[in-house]
């Protein structure tokens, strides 16, 4: 029988993104560029950004012909400094993950004027060709305008200017299992499904989070903590707001950030339909936090998901 899908909403919540496309001479290259420069990067509730592999792309659909992928970085809007934070987050990784990864090269995807023809880019190549020590030059490659640095094993080329846009944070489904690898089994297709997605990516470790968090804590210097109502092991105590099923002995999450709602929740219905039939998966549920994380709600039944104006 399938699990439980509950009828409620996913709150995700605005950010700022910038993507990058990151080639390389063969998939074994590339896919260490981008683990390296998508790592340490699950969550902004410490991390600089919220990363992850969007997808990769056909040789023949890259600038240069070789093997590409598509990296997106994330931070919150509602950081006050979100663009310095963000633009600093891609200058670190992308200088220090994949300029130092051998054969890569590294293309801008998104726009860089907005609709009203405002510049939205950050001079991310300027920037990082200084490490050519003044030896770095400007040059017209693959219909691109980019910065070229010499490095030892030849050359890095990377394009002039990076655009960012608004995206969306947060997306999230909760899977309650009455086994732990009935929890952990659906959370592995979900996110698997959700991947096949284009347009989104799943910041944590192979797109699963273990330790889902509330907002706050009973510590002054933390900004979130474990969320004890749905911790297995608390049930029952005292203090603590039970609120698990019964019978369910642990629940597994999964974050999904992207350009827009209808994107995220595209992505949300495929984890939902790859992971519903789990033997031993009780329910299907979502962090809702009745409006005070975000306005955007995702919601788990898609017949009450409002249409978006294009």
């Amino acid at each position: 029988m399938p699990a439980l899908i509950d009828d409620t909403y996913a709150e995700a919540f605005r950010s700022v993104y910038a993507a990058v496309l990151v080639t390389a001479r063969d998939r074994r290259w590339l896919d260490h560029a981008v683990n390296a420069a998508t790592g340490n990067a699950s969550s902004t509730i410490l991390c600089d950004c919220e990363a992850g592999l969007d997808r990769h792309v056909d040789p023949t659909e890259t600038p240069d012909g070789r093997p590409g992928a598509l990296l997106q970085f994330h931070v919150p809007r509602f950081w006050k400094d979100r663009l310095d934070k963000l633009e600093r987050s891609l200058l670190v990784r992308v200088s220090q993950n994949v300029l130092t990864c051998p054969t890569t090269a590294c293309f801008n995807v998104l726009p860089t004027a907005n609709a009203t023809g405002e510049p939205t880019w950050f001079a991310l190549g300027r920037k990082l060709a200084y490490f050519g020590d003044g030896h770095q030059f400007k040059d017209a490659r693959h219909g691109r305008d980019v910065r070229v640095v010499p490095i030892l094993s030849g050359e890095f080329v990377i394009e002039r200017r990076f655009g960012w846009a608004d995206g969306l944070m947060g997306g999230n489904l909760w899977f309650f299992g009455r086994t732990a690898d009935a929890a952990l089994d659906a959370a592995t297709l979900a996110a698997e499904a959700a991947a096949r997605t284009p347009g989104v990516i799943l910041p944590f470790p192979g797109g699963v989070a273990a330790s889902g968090s509330k907002a706050g804590s009973g510590y002054q210097f933390a900004i979130a903590s474990t969320y004890a109502d749905f911790c297995p092991t608390l049930q029952g105590k005292p203090g603590v707001t039970g609120r698990l099923p019964p019978g369910v002995v642990s629940v597994q999450e999964i974050i999904i950030d992207g350009p827009d709602l209808t994107t995220i929740a595209v992505a949300t219905q495929a984890a939902i339909a790859a992971s519903k039939g789990v033997p031993d998966l009780e329910r299907i549920s979502a962090g809702n936090y009745n409006g005070k994380l975000g306005k955007s709600f995702v919601y788990l039944h898609p017949e009450r998901q409002p249409a978006v104006a294009s």
